[in-house]
Parts: C-alpha cells; sequence; structure tokens
C-alpha cells in the first residue's frame, strides 16, 4: 500500500486499503484480490486445504485441514483470513478460518444461523456473506459475518428467490449471487451491497440456467466457470460487469465439462480447480483465465488430491 498527498487539491489517496481499529476505511479495496489461492473441503478428499500461488502455475500444496471435514461448504476471504462456511456430510453450522499467509490447520470461527449446506459465499475486505442453502428446498437467507473477529452470523436479508448450490462473486462492494436449483436450474443473478444489509435485488440473467458453477472476480469484470444444468455438465465461463446490471456474456470455455468446482483469483487471474465430469469422485484439474481477456482456460496444475464440491478463496 502506498499514501500519495496531492499538494494542489490537499488530497490523500492510497492505492490500497488503510484500516483502522481492524476496518478498511478509503482505498480502492484491491488488496483483498491476494496472490495465494485456497481449495479446502469436498467430496474425495473432504478436510483437505490445499494452496497455490495464482501468479504463477504449477501443482497444489498441502495448507493443512479443515477443523471439520465436509464438502458442498462456501468460502470466502478478507482481513489476511479465509473462511470456510457450513457443508456436509451431516450438514453443519461450523465456520471456521485460517491465515492465508500461514499454513496450518483451520480454528473455530463462531456459528452460521443454522445448519446448511450447498450455500455461497462472496466479501469484502472486512464483511463475509454467505447466501442459499438446501434447507427447505432452496433458502432465501443471505448472513453475514465479519471476517477480522469470530463470532456467529447475523442476518442480512434474502435471496430474490429461494435456492441451493448456488455461486458467488464479489468486487469489493457487491456480492452477486448466481443460478443454484429450487428444483430446476436457475439462471438468475442476484446482488447486494456488502456493507448495507438488505434484501437482494436482480441482476439479470446467466447464459445457461445452471448449479454448481464457481464464481471469481476482479474490480470490473465477474466471471462465472462450469456448473450442471438438466443432468448435463457445463464447460461455460460466462462473464458480467459488475458495476452494471445486466446479462452474463459468453467468455469462452473450460478444458473439460465439470461441475462442483471452486474458484479463486488475485484481481488477475481467475483459478478453478477440482469438480467432476461423470466418475462422481472429482477431478484434480486446476486451470486459469486472465479475466480482463475473454477465452478458453488453461492448464494451470493439478490439486493435491481429486475432489468435487469443494469451496475456493484467495488473499495474502
Amino acid at each position: 500500500m502506498a499514501l500519495t498527498f496531492n499538494h494542489q487539491t490537499n488530497e490523500i489517496s492510497n492505492d490500497g486499503v488503510i484500516t483502522v481499529g481492524g476496518v478498511a476505511v478509503g482505498g480502492d479495496n484491491s488488496p483483498y484480490f491476494g496472490d495465494r489461492g485456497l481449495f479446502g473441503g469436498g467430496y474425495g478428499s473432504t478436510s483437505t486445504i490445499d494452496y497455490v500461488t495464482i501468479s504463477s502455475t504449477g501443482n497444489a500444496t498441502d495448507f493443512g485441514d479443515l477443523s471439520v471435514a465436509r464438502y458442498r461448504l462456501a468460502s470466502c476471504a478478507g482481513s489476511g483470513r479465509g473462511l470456510f462456511a457450513g457443508g456436509g456430510f451431516s450438514s453443519t453450522d461450523t465456520i471456521d478460518y485460517v491465515t492465508i499467509a500461514t499454513t496450518g490447520n483451520a480454528a473455530d470461527f463462531g456459528n452460521l444461523l443454522a445448519t446448511e449446506y450447498d450455500l455461497a459465499g462472496c466479501s469484502d475486505p472486512t464483511r463475509g456473506l454467505f447466501g442459499g442453502g438446501a434447507a427447505d428446498a432452496g433458502s432465501t437467507v443471505i448472513q453475514y459475518v465479519t471476517i477480522a473477529s469470530t463470532g456467529n452470523a447475523t442476518d442480512f436479508g434474502d435471496l430474490t428467490t429461494g435456492r441451493y448450490q448456488p455461486f458467488a462473486l464479489s468486487d469489493g462492494t457487491k456480492g452477486v449471487f448466481a443460478g443454484g436449483r429450487p428444483g430446476d436450474p436457475s439462471n438468475v443473478i442476484d446482488f447486494v451491497t456488502i456493507q448495507t444489509t438488505g434484501n437482494a435485488t436482480d441482476f439479470g440473467d446467466l447464459t445457461v440456467a445452471r448449479h454448481n458453477s464457481a464464481g471469481a472476480s476482479n474490480k470490473t469484470r465477474g466471471v462465472f466457470g462450469g456448473g450442471r444444468s438438466g443432468g448435463s455438465n457445463l464447460d461455460v465461463i460466462d462473464y458480467i460487469t459488475v458495476a452494471t446490471t445486466g446479462n452474463a456474456t459468453d467468455f469462452g470455455n473450460l478444458s473439460s465439462i465439470r461441475y462442483g468446482l471452486a474458484a479463486s483469483t488475485n484481481g488477475t487471474r481467475a483459478v478453478f480447480g477440482g469438480g467432476d465430469n461423470t466418475s462422481g469422485s472429482g477431478e484434480n484439474t486446476i486451470e486459469y483465465i486472465t479475466i480482463a481477456n475473454t477465452g478458453n482456460a488453461t492448464d494451470f496444475g493439478d490439486l493435491t488430491a481429486a475432489r468435487v464440491q469443494l469451496a475456493g478463496c484467495s488473499g495474502d
């Protein structure tokens, strides 16, 4: 982070986030797009957390373990922490956290409002959101935590429709929840302003209605990769301009069709890890795109173990 003083206007600006008492004040919020990507949980290796350096390529390295082994969980990051919330095998309300810069096992953070799985997570530098889930065959609940502290989640508002297996992203201001299914796959994209509690508002529609996709974003563009629709797995990647509501546009394709993957980003690249095509036991594939440039994904490396329905986040 650097502070700049303009002698003509007497204005102070910075290229990152200034924190006072653990709360971000000013800046462009970009540092929450850290260069270390984490992939946690998943069916096939359910307590494992892996990490990669997003700006390079290569195989993932073991980071540590979740406090509770599970899949179908959600993740978000900020304030130097990565959070993992909810999930199965038996549904849990557990939220645990890691310090992203330091390898090691996750520690207890608090609890969701209720036991939940098949939910999605996103965040700005200080507040993490978790939305949707399988409760009541498709939950509308959005809940939030303050990432720098520990404690239980608080009610935030509601999605426009109840659904489970949605996917989410954030540009550091807006939280965007997309897809999922209350039965048939959904093409709905909703958004909220992360620092303002309240119900979600319609954003637009995905190019293909689906669930079990993964989302990532920089400050301008958000991308959604893979998923499942009508019994078929997908290699679709589409994108939105987060500041402007509207329908998603085709971006390119993953290297293979798969659902139940996870994503992390450093603000330049989006990295997609894991997922499954047809085997049911998951894949170890990691691939990446450059968010600013449309096109197909490129091989990055491999996870330490194959798995599906895992969760991803990033930070420093």
